[in-house]
């Protein structure tokens, strides 16, 4: 990836120098370091997206009567699990 682009930011310059000296020691480019925890940020905030839009579904399956009951799954799950091992062995 290209760096064509410049981040300014203002912080406290105590949080600058603690963060510059955690990554000298790590013998780390604060930038390298900056990108790195951006780029974690950004995969938190899609996954966090992700789950939103998971759950939205399903509360709109509850709601429009599309879900099952917790015992009624539980015997589905059982049958092919029943299924899968008569399969297995050949029966």
């Amino acid at each position: 990836m290209s760096k064509q682009a410049v981040f300014t930011m203002k912080l406290e310059a105590e949080l600058r120098d603690t963060f510059m000296a955690a990554a000298e020691a790590e013998h780390r480019p604060a930038s390298q370091v900056v990108r790195e925890l951006m780029r974690q940020y950004i995969e938190h905030h899609e996954y966090r997206h992700f789950l939103e839009e998971k759950v939205n579904a399903a509360r709109h399956s509850i709601a429009n009567g599309e879900s099952v009951e917790h015992e009624d799954a539980k015997a589905i799950f059982a049958a092919q699990r029943a299924k899968s091992s008569l399969d297995k062995t050949g029966a």
